[in-house]
């Protein structure tokens, strides 16, 4: 047998160190070598215990995860899962911990003392697990500062000619994004680079529980040129705007007249997702008058590779694919490339501009 994933627990609470170490000592592929009560002590014991993954309370005193898990990514980086309360203000402190280099997190179901820990059990072991094929250089280059330029350089820009055997039409046009782990910081990297005056609206599906994607929208939006906002049900989608689907609900797109309109569904989970982008991809294959920009970044599984068939089959479409040099998880990526319906694999700092030059000059 592979030796197992050694794990340190951190958190205030003792019951809580006590339960998760219990939920995790129950797997044979995690062992869990030590816990540790805030930052501080958690920074002390990662030097002595050499775990291969810190799974770490946001909310704690003396240090708190934000500032443990800063410390934690400059001084010994490793994959850091958060834990975390879904409050407002907790939603708001994992977002900018994902900002910050952590790899992924669990929302407790219940509040920061969860009786009921157990239902995201097989939740937590299976991000543990998925640490094995975390990119951890991606990670470490953790950049939370906000928007930066597009580049200009001209030589640049021609290596991306638009493949010849799409039929591209000029007008109305859709950017469609799906993410999962390590999303977050993708998100921010492809969304504060598009231009203020970007002639599509986009629609992204990340893989997030309910409670959390309004947070992560009001960030993207804070430092975006574009305006970021978590989709409701029944909006015209307007050029320049990203509206990214709520957590636990499908997002798909209609036509209606002359317009398109969000449609927020809860549906059953399309292969355990809700949203989906399978879903959103397939609802967009519908739009036969309008080309597409369909985007898969960072993620496990291969959720929107479904979707892409679709979309291929309905024409006018060009698909980009994250590269594995640069994606967090090269899971979605992969299987989309794998299926030959992608166009394009661009590393993550060039996505945005090939947006903006197929969207604003295609």
């Amino acid at each position: 047998m592979m030796n197992p994933i050694k794990v340190l627990v951190v958190d205030d609470s003792a019951f809580m160190r006590a339960l998760i170490k219990d939920l995790l000592s129950n797997d044979m592929r995690i062992q869990v070598v030590g816990t540790a009560r805030n930052g501080l002590d958690a920074l002390d014991k990662i030097k002595r215990l050499k775990p291969d993954v810190v799974t770490l309370d946001v909310e704690m005193p003396v240090m708190d995860g934000i500032d443990a898990l800063k410390n934690i990514m400059s001084e010994s980086p490793l994959p850091v899962i958060m834990v975390s309360s879904t409050t407002t203000e907790g939603a708001k402190n994992t977002i900018l911990a994902m900002q910050y280099g952590a790899f992924d997190f669990i929302a407790k179901p219940s509040g920061s003392i969860s009786l009921d820990l157990y239902k995201v059990k097989d939740e937590l072991i299976n991000r543990i697990l998925e640490t094995k094929r975390v990119n951890l250089k991606q990670l470490v280059q953790a950049d939370p500062i906000g928007p930066k330029p597009l580049p200009t350089i001209d030589d640049d820009r021609k290596q991306w000619s638009i493949p010849k055997t799409n039929s591209y039409q000029r007008g109305k046009k859709l950017v469609l994004i799906g993410t999962s782990t390590g999303g977050p910081r993708a998100l921010e990297k492809v969304l504060t680079c598009l231009p203020r005056n970007l002639q599509a609206p986009i629609l992204v599906v990340q893989h997030m529980p309910k409670g959390f994607t309004k947070s992560l929208a009001e960030r993207l939006d804070a430092i975006s040129e574009i305006h970021v906002k978590e989709a409701e049900n029944g909006e015209i989608l307007q050029n320049g705007v990203a509206y990214i689907a709520p957590g636990g609900l499908h997002l798909v797109v209609r036509k209606v007249g002359k317009t398109l309109v969000t449609e927020l569904s809860t549906e059953p989970p399309l292969k355990g997702h809700r949203p989906s982008v399978d879903k959103l991809f397939s609802s967009a294959s519908q739009l036969r008058d309008y080309q597409k920009v369909a985007v898969i970044m960072t993620g496990m599984g291969s959720d929107g590779t479904e979707g892409l068939k679709q979309l291929k089959q309905s024409k006018n479409i060009y698909a980009i694919a994250e590269s594995e040099k640069t994606a967090i998880i090269f899971g979605m990526p992969k299987s989309a490339i794998n299926s030959g319906y992608i166009d394009y694999v661009i590393d993550l700092d060039k996505i945005a501009d090939q947006i903006t030059k197929i969207v604003n000059e295609g």
